[in-house]
């Protein structure tokens, strides 16, 4: 499938909080309730349409234990979106955020969209972390925010498209730079065969009303 740009995005967070069965759901629509943990880094992608402007997204999925963090460092830089995961259910995840959070403003461009999210809103009457708490700590620190659960398939697609439309958004306003290799974004096949030393004033402008999905 063609597309115009392509996103980075990293996937961050504590061990078990449902970061591969998020990915899983996304690119192959389905939910694996036993998952193996991630050992190192895994990878998947899928297409949104932000506008009239097709996006692929390559995805990032990180471990969560602390052997395996030197080596997830390394992908913080050079994403345009990262996306922080804790579990609704799992106080500890949600505690555990500043250190993430500080660890990502420390190894992740300034410029980088981040997305906090928390998984597993079907688990309701489990739930340790108020929707109002998750949405306090993304308002203080600048973040997006959004709850999903990967079993039943909520917000997964929302989230990513969110994301994708704000770091689009950030490429109009001229913060990132598809032509910086650092920022996340490349131009991809159909942008350079319009504009091979294309920038963004040549990428349409959107009111973010449309919104296409579709896997890899």
């Amino acid at each position: 499938m063609s597309y115009s740009l392509l996103f980075r995005y990293v996937l961050i967070g504590d061990s078990a909080a449902g970061k591969s069965c998020i990915l899983l759901q996304l690119t192959e629509k389905k939910f694996e309730p036993l998952f193996n943990l991630t050992i190192g880094v895994e990878f998947g992608c899928c297409h949104v349409t932000v506008g009239e402007t097709p996006i692929k997204i390559q995805v990032w999925d990180t471990a969560g234990q602390e052997n395996f963090r030197s080596l997830t460092r390394s992908y913080y830089r050079g994403a345009a979106g990262l996306l922080l995961v804790y579990d609704i259910t799992r106080r500890d995840s949600f505690t555990n955020l500043p250190f993430w959070l500080a660890d990502l403003r420390q190894y992740a461009s300034e410029n980088a969209v981040i997305m906090l999210i928390g998984n597993k809103c079907d688990l309701d009457v489990q739930r340790a972390v108020s929707t109002e708490e998750g949405k306090a700590f993304a308002r203080e620190n600048g973040l997006l925010f959004i709850e999903t659960s990967a079993r039943m398939a909520i917000n997964i697609e929302k989230a990513f498209v969110q994301t994708a439309e704000e770091i689009y958004s950030r490429i109009q306003q001229g913060i990132l730079d598809v032509n910086h290799k650092d920022s996340g974004v490349r131009l991809g096949p159909q942008a350079l065969q319009i504009a091979p030393q294309s920038s963004p004033s040549v990428l349409p402008r959107t009111n973010r009303t449309s919104r296409n999905y579709r896997c890899c």
